[in-house]
């Protein structure tokens, strides 16, 4: 194996190196994003289902008291 054959790989695994540093860096990136969108609509449904029991309390809505339909 010469020099410049040895040369040539290494500088091969250099840009391979530098593209998958890249890509790391990107899908980290995307991952923080996905992290704190899911935490928001988290507490989105949390909040959306205390206002839903809120406004079933206030409105008297009970859903296991209604009869069941005639279908069944």
């Amino acid at each position: 194996m010469n020099d410049l054959s040895l040369d040539q790989r290494l500088t091969e695994l250099e840009v391979r190196l530098t593209f998958i540093d890249d890509t790391v860096n990107a899908l980290a990136s995307a991952d923080a994003e996905q992290s704190q969108r899911i935490a928001m609509l988290e507490r989105l449904i949390r909040d959306l289902r205390n206002e839903l029991s809120s406004m079933r309390v206030s409105h008297g809505d009970d859903p296991h008291s209604e009869p069941p339909p005639p279908h069944y």
